[in-house]
């Protein structure tokens, strides 16, 4: 379905590996500003998949 916004949340492991980096880079992007995080109330980093695929999405433009 276009134009839903896809609320899922991943993890720093999952968020990890599609960039192919270690989980503490997440947690480094997130601390340095690059990508927004939600904690757990166990104090747990979610990621939004939509805004983690925007970041992916600009992540390889700047590649190419």
């Amino acid at each position: 379905m276009k134009g839903q916004k896809d609320d899922s949340l991943l993890t720093p492991a999952e968020v990890a590996a599609l960039f192919r980096v270690d989980p503490k880079t997440v947690t480094r992007w997130a601390k340095a500003g690059k990508l927004s995080s939600i904690r757990t109330l166990g104090g747990h980093r979610r990621y939004r998949a939509d805004e983690v695929k925007r970041f992916l999405d600009g992540a390889h433009q700047s590649q190419g």
